[in-house]
C-alpha cells in the first residue's frame, strides 16, 4: 500500500486502477446517524451503575459499549462503521496512565526536584502514548469490513505535542531557582505573565500543529488523508470566537447595567439597594454561563467545518456544514433538560448532538469505496486488527 499523504488514483492497487476511469465523476456519500435516545439510555444507565459499583474499573467496558453503539449507528453512504476494541486492553492502558499520574503526584509532594523530574518523564512519554492511542482507535474502527489505520510517526507525535508542555517546563524549571517559593520574586511573576501571554498567542498555531499530525495520517485502504490548510485559518477561527465573546459580554454588561440602574432606582425608594446589588451579582454569573453556552457551539461548529472540510486527498475528501444557530439552540435545550431531569436527559442530549454534528458532514469520492475495501482486505488480511493488540490500549477522540 502507498503511504503517500496525498495518495489518489495513481497509488491504488493495479486491480482497481485497471477498472477506474481516468477522470471519474465525483459522487457524494451522505452521513446519517440512526441512534435512538431511548436505546442509548438503557446502555448509559447500565454503564453508569456498573462503573460506580466497580469503582470505575468497568469504565473500559462502558466505553466500548458506547462506542460500538455510536459507530454501528453512524452510516456513511448507507454502510455503518464498526468498533472492535478489546476492553481488557483499554483497561491496561488506563491503569498505566493512572499509575503515571499517581507517581507524578507523589513525587511532587516529596520535593520540587523530584516533581520536576517526574514531569519530564511524563512529557517524554506522553507523545508516544498519543501515537499509540491514535493507532489503537483507528485500527479498531472499520467501514465496509476494512479497518482504518493511523500512519503517524513517533517523531511527528513529539513535534505535535511537546510544544504544549513547554510553558509548564519553563515555569516549573524557573521555580526551582526561587529560594522562597511562598514569596516568589517579581521576576517570576513577570515570567508567569509572559508565558501566559505567549501561550495565548500560540494556542491557534499549536492547535493547528496537533490537528495536522492527526489529519495527515488517517488511512483507509490505499487512501490517506491530508489537512490542506495552514495556521492562518486557525487563527481566524480563534479571533472570530474572541470577537463573539466580546459581543456577548458587551450585551450582557449593557443589559446588566440597565437592570441594575432600574433596580437601584426602584430600591432607593424602598431602601432596597442591597437587593438590587444582589440581583446584579447574580446576573453577572448568569452572564458568564451564557458566554460559555454561546462560545462552545460557535467554536465547535467553525472548527469542525474548517478541519473536516480541508481533510482528504485527490480521490476522496470530507465536507462539513455544521451551522452555529442550530447547534446553539440544541445546546440550550440540552442544558435546560439535563438540569430539569437531574442529569437523566444526558443520553438523549448525546444522541441529538451526535446526529446534528454527523449529519452536517458528507464524503465526496471519485473512487468506488467497495473496490478499495475489497483490495485492502486482500492485501492486509486484516493485519491492522492484529497490530492493535500490541498497543497500549488507550483511546482518545479525534
Amino acid at each position: 500500500m502507498s503511504a503517500s499523504t496525498d495518495s489518489g488514483l495513481a497509488s491504488l492497487p493495479p486491480t482497481f486502477s485497471s477498472i477506474a476511469p481516468a477522470r471519474p465523476e465525483a459522487r457524494e456519500l451522505d452521513i446519517r446517524f440512526t441512534g435512538s435516545g431511548s436505546e442509548y439510555f438503557r446502555i448509559w444507565i447500565v454503564n453508569l451503575l456498573l462503573t460506580l459499583v466497580t469503582l470505575s474499573l468497568y469504565y473500559p467496558w462502558a466505553k466500548v459499549r458506547r462506542l460500538r453503539y455510536f459507530h454501528a449507528n453512524s452510516l456513511v453512504g448507507g454502510q455503518p462503521l464498526g468498533f472492535h476494541a478489546n476492553p481488557w486492553k483499554i483497561l491496561r492502558g488506563y491503569l498505566l496512565v493512572g499509575l503515571m499520574l499517581v507517581l507524578y503526584s507523589v513525587a511532587g509532594r516529596l520535593s520540587p526536584v523530584a516533581g520536576f523530574v517526574s514531569f519530564l518523564i511524563l512529557v517524554a512519554l506522553w507523545p508516544a502514548l498519543l501515537k499509540s492511542a491514535m493507532q489503537f482507535r483507528l485500527a479498531n474502527t472499520s467501514w465496509r469490513g476494512l479497518r482504518f489505520r493511523f500512519t503517524g510517526t513517533l517523531g511527528g507525535a513529539y513535534r505535535a505535542l511537546l510544544p504544549w508542555f513547554a510553558p509548564g517546563l519553563a515555569m516549573i524549571g524557573a521555580l526551582l531557582a526561587v529560594p522562597d517559593r511562598q514569596h516568589p520574586p517579581a521576576w517570576y511573576g513577570l515570567l508567569v505573565g509572559a508565558v501566559g501571554i505567549g501561550m495565548a498567542l500560540l494556542v491557534p498555531l499549536l492547535w493547528w500543529n496537533l490537528r495536522r499530525y492527526q489529519h495527515d495520517n488517517f488511512a483507509w485502504g490505499s487512501l490517506q488523508t491530508r489537512l490542506k490548510t495552514g495556521p492562518g485559518s486557525f487563527y481566524a477561527v480563534f479571533l472570530k470566537t474572541f470577537g463573539v465573546a466580546l459581543l456577548v459580554l458587551a450585551a450582557i454588561v449593557a443589559i446588566g447595567a440597565a437592570a441594575g440602574a432600574a433596580g437601584v432606582l426602584g430600591g432607593a425608594r424602598r431602601q432596597g439597594i442591597g437587593a438590587a446589588i444582589m440581583v446584579a451579582v447574580i446576573g453577572f454569573f448568569v452572564g458568564l454561563v451564557a458566554v460559555q453556552i454561546v462560545l462552545g457551539p460557535y467554536f465547535k461548529s467553525r472548527m469542525q467545518n474548517l478541519v473536516w472540510s480541508r481533510t482528504g486527498n485527490r480521490s476522496m475528501h470530507f465536507n462539513s456544514d455544521l451551522r452555529f444557530l442550530p447547534l446553539l439552540g440544541l445546546t440550550l435545550k440540552n442544558w435546560l433538560l439535563v438540569v430539569l431531569t437531574l442529569g437523566l436527559y444526558w443520553p438523549f442530549a448525546a444522541i441529538a448532538t451526535a446526529r446534528l454534528k454527523l449529519e452536517a458532514m458528507s464524503v465526496t469520492t471519485r473512487v468506488d469505496p467497495q473496490t478499495i475495501a475489497d483490495a485492502g482486505r486482500a492485501a492486509t488480511s486484516d493485519a491492522a486488527g492484529d497490530a492493535a493488540g500490541d498497543l497500549f490500549g488507550l483511546d482518545i477522540g479525534f
